[in-house]
């Protein structure tokens, strides 16, 4: 039965216990090859104590032999399961990377992209060495142990009671430090994360770091958390350094406990052999051998025998030594293993309910009633609204409003109440994620590109895309002239986040990965706010010709962006005030109203 800590790799130990039992068996067979050098060497000193050489070199032959089998299945042990722990780290580092994508959008706005980072590299890293290392010499320490105990209670119990008294003070040594170890490592792991997240956001900001002259603060600042990393990975380093000495000591200890009373042993079986020959003891029938044999019996061990016994004990300093080094690794293994299941027992908020099928989807699109609020927050109040299949709706209104979220809810990028959000006349939830994303092409209001060629982000999400679709695409989007005019073109390295690219380009590259889908609704998030209002026009004049048959949904704080939208909805505190087009809204005298003759005053004055 596995510790409930350990619990969580319970599916990959299975995966791989064929693995693991060869390993195993390689363990046994070095441990149990190991066990007999210390008799081999106890006869060889045995026969010379007696004047006895003509074994000699089958003695260093069996010694030879011994050491060739044992480090032949030694490197088969570390083969097989440090190998098995790569494998596992490889599964693992899959089906974490899987389950992040799986995970909601709201997951990602609560946890900072470099206490991610560093969870899926540094305590990975932690728990492929508890599944390698960690088991490799636990089962080493075991088998070697076990073995080399049955061989010294074999030549004396008495001297193997007193080496193993210490044992209790270590075992509570162990325990006690062991739970020091795993706090103290989950706290530099914590810290590990706080300095990756804010090297993260400092090199995504450079920018802006820039921008406002914090070089300097943001290095002190980095040091601050280092410094802070430090303090904490001493301390763990000072406990650990504590650890050692005190396993060896024990050892020691125990060394000199045999030393002291089996070296009297000894002396004692010398001192009664040379009594019995210097007497001239004769008995008849009987030779002095036996005679010597009788009287080790009595109480004493022969120098073989005490030299096996040292050897074993020599054999087990090791493993009890790496027994420390196995706890640190179990304890940072657990610890990072327990941050790592945090992520993996995470659920995606939004999800496919059950029922949920694939359906062709023409485009319209109705809020009945719909109400929502986010961390306690009421965002929107009783929106009715209808898009009617392959329209234009247009949303305005002031910072705050709504907008984003109401249009967030249509490719469930949060969830409405059930029954609020319909496309096609059906509850959105009846659509599987999969076939309504796909039919929907979303520009959001933060344009993000990946470090690609510009070619690969347009293309995404549009497998074996043809050149003459991207760059029709890319023509739509009103950006084909601005990317042949690069030295590479299509082959151009955008860099992380589009940093290479200027604002109103990124957002023409947003818009031509959402065309190329071909989607059956085109939402666009104020996609259109760092393009100038001449650029602005021959896209706008693009998408009516691409989308006409197709639902386009945008927002837009210029009014010129939707005034030939098919209707117009302003939205205010929630809700919507005012509905209908351009002309019908300023007959209004209302937000809309006002909001184009301050645009139109705007620009009369930019003219002057």
């Amino acid at each position: 039965m596995l510790p409930k800590s350990l619990r969580p790799l319970l599916p990959y130990l299975k995966r791989y216990r064929w693995g693991y039992l060869a390993g195993t068996l390689c363990v046994f067979l070095t441990n149990g090859i190991l066990v007999l050098m210390p008799l081999v060497i106890g006869r060889a000193f045995k026969d010379l104590s007696n004047g006895d050489a003509s074994h000699l070199l089958r003695y260093a032959l069996l010694l030879l032999a011994i050491a060739v089998g044992k480090g032949t299945f030694q490197f088969l042990t570390r083969w097989i399961v440090i190998g098995i722990s790569r494998d596992i780290e490889f599964d693992l580092r899959n089906d974490l990377f899987e389950k992040l994508e799986g995970l909601s959008f709201s997951y990602y706005q609560r946890y900072r992209t470099g206490d991610i980072m560093a969870r899926a590299t540094n305590d990975l890293a932690a728990v492929r060495n508890l599944l390698g290392p960690a088991i490799m010499y636990t089962a080493n320490t075991i088998v070697l142990m076990a073995g080399a105990l049955a061989f010294m209670i074999s030549i004396s119990p008495k001297l193997t009671l007193y080496t193993f008294l210490p044992l209790p003070v270590a075992s509570i040594v162990i325990q006690y430090w062991g739970h020091q170890i795993h706090d103290r490592f989950e706290k530099i792991q914590a810290m590990f994360s706080d300095i990756s997240a804010r090297a993260q956001e400092n090199f995504s900001g450079a920018r802006l770091v820039r921008a406002y002259v914090q070089e300097e603060a943001e290095i002190q600042g980095f040091e601050r958390d280092n410094k802070e990393y430090i303090r904490r990975s001493l301390k763990l380093v000072r406990l650990m350094g504590m650890l050692w000495p005190t396993l060896e000591l024990m050892i020691g200890v125990a060394m000199v406990l045999v030393l002291w009373l089996g070296g009297r042993e000894v002396l004692n079986g010398i001192t009664h052999v040379a009594l019995v020959s210097d007497l001239g003891i004769s008995i008849p029938g009987v030779a002095l051998p036996a005679v010597t044999t009788t009287l080790s019996l009595s109480g004493s061990i022969d120098v073989g025998d005490f030299t096996s016994f040292l050897l074993y004990m020599m054999q087990l300093i090791w493993p009890i030594i790496a027994l420390g080094y196995v706890i640190n690794i179990f304890q940072r293994g657990t610890a990072s293993l327990g941050r790592l299941n945090e992520i993996m027992q995470e659920q995606p908020e939004i999800k496919d309910e059950p029922g949920a099928e694939d359906h062709e989807i023409e485009g319209k699109i109705e809020f009945r009633s719909l109400n929502f609020s986010y961390n306690g927050t009421r965002v929107l109040n009783d929106v009715n609204l209808r898009v009617p299949a392959g329209s234009s709706l247009a949303i305005v209104g002031p910072t705050g409003s709504g907008k984003t979220t109401l249009v967030n809810l249509i490719p469930r990028i949060y969830d409405a109440e059930p029954g609020t959000v319909l496309i096609d006349g059906r509850p959105i939830r009846d659509y599987s994620l999969a076939s309504l994303r796909r039919s929907i092409g979303f520009v959001p209001q933060e344009t993000f590109l990946f470090s690609d060629r510009i070619r690969e982000n347009i293309a995404l999400g549009v497998n074996l895309a043809t050149d003459a679709e991207i760059h029709d695409a890319a023509a739509a989007a009103n950006i084909a002239a601005d990317i042949e005019s690069f030295p590479e073109g299509y082959e151009t390295l955008v860099g992380e986040r589009g940093i290479t690219l200027s604002g109103g380009q990124k957002q023409r590259t947003s818009i031509a990965r959402a065309l190329i889908r071909n989607p059956r609704i085109l939402i666009l998030d104020d996609a259109l706010s760092s393009v100038d209002t001449q650029t602005e026009d021959k896209i706008l004049n693009h998408l009516r010709d691409v989308m006409r048959g197709h639902t386009t949904i945008f927002i837009s704080h210029r009014v010129s962006t939707v005034r030939n939208a098919d209707r117009i909805a302003v939205l205010h505190g929630g809700r919507i005030v005012e509905l209908g087009t351009h002309d019908e809204l300023l007959a209004l005298n209302g937000y809309y109203s006002d909001l184009y003759n301050k645009q139109l005053l705007e620009e009369e004055l930019a003219e002057v």
